[in-house]
């Protein structure tokens, strides 16, 4: 999907800020600025997501195109673009950012110390020095985080419900991002107790795809586990043939990815909630909240979705065990 075809299926294009944000006046027409560091049009999820928050301000009685417009920045996976654009956006004199992931509200906060930046998805707030502390930001980043510590543990445990004999799991990562590092080292540590081996797989640009999935090959693991990133899920359809030729296996973070790209499993929060949740900071911010007394929030919902047409395709009966906490099962 091209750029502009994308924007325009989201909708929408985007008062300086002083921190100190002004009440709502009638008539008042706010500026959103949104910035993701992937490729517009490639995640899954973002369709929803975006709608999701939409929908989120409206029950919030803020309504698109009479309340407020959303300016759409993209990073298409490459660090100078992203400041590029994150520098566009400030100088747009949005009213609110609003951001995905680690690497984009990293460049929105070396482009303003001033406007206030909401996070969707924050992978790791604090560790990535977006914020002071979860309690108390301090700045002008507040929002959600997508960081749980022991959520790479889950997903390991899952696998090896599924997979007793399970020795060696892949893991796919991007290492230029902070969070999923930290995923990694959760798998890693549940991996050790229980004799798995972990290989990582690394990517920090699309021209490192060629070489993890030839390591994938050589190595041949029992499983694979994508740590959801803008960039891994960008990679979505590359990936799959990975997961195809090997029959592998395959856990996700997030619902949509796994059913685009014919996973296994899918086990993390839900997106599009937390874009919904991120409505509230918004809306905050705009009627006049400082972002720096506003807490961060942790994930409260989280879902575990079971592919059985990816199972059966695969040889595995799924166990009742995981059955009888799956939150979808796709038949």
């Amino acid at each position: 999907m091209k750029r502009r075809e994308f924007i325009t299926l989201l909708g929408g294009a985007v008062a300086t800020w002083p921190l100190a944000a002004r009440a709502q006046k009638p008539g008042k027409l706010f500026r959103i600025g949104y910035l993701n560091a992937a490729i517009p049009g490639v995640l899954p999820v973002e369709q929803r997501a975006i709608s999701a928050f939409i929908m989120g301000l409206a029950e919030r009685g803020l309504v698109q195109d009479r309340d407020f417009v959303i300016e759409y920045r993209y990073g298409d996976n490459r660090p100078d673009r992203l400041a590029e654009v994150a520098a566009e956006l400030v100088d747009l004199k949005v009213d609110v950012l609003v951001t995905v992931g680690t690497l984009a509200p990293l460049a929105l906060k070396r482009a303003t110390s001033t406007i206030p930046i909401v996070l969707t998805s924050g992978g790791d707030p604090v560790g990535s020095g977006l914020v002071d502390s979860l309690a108390r930001p301090g700045g002008n980043v507040t929002g959600l985080s997508l960081m749980v510590p022991d959520i790479g543990g889950k997903r390991l445990e899952m696998l090896q419900e599924l997979l007793p004999a399970m020795r060696r799991v892949a893991v796919i990562w991007n290492a230029a991002n902070p969070y999923p590092a930290l995923v990694l080292k959760n798998i890693q540590a549940a991996a050790r107790p229980i004799g798995v081996d972990v290989q990582s797989l690394e990517i920090r640009s699309l021209d490192d795809l060629a070489n993890m999935m030839e390591k994938a090959r050589q190595s041949r693991p029992d499983a694979l586990v994508i740590i959801e990133d803008p960039l891994t899920s960008s990679l979505g359809k590359r990936i799959a043939i990975l997961i195809a030729e090997q029959r592998l296996p395959t856990v996700y973070g997030v619902r949509e990815d796994m059913i685009a790209f014919g996973g296994l499993i899918s086990y993390g929060t839900s997106i599009p909630d937390l874009f919904r949740r991120a409505a509230t900071y918004v809306h905050k911010v705009l009627q006049g909240a400082n972002p720096a007394d506003l807490p961060v929030e942790q994930p409260t919902k989280f879902e575990l979705i079971i592919n059985l047409k990816t199972a059966e395709a695969l040889g595995l009966t799924v166990p009742p065990s995981l059955l009888v906490r799956a939150d979808e099962v796709i038949e």
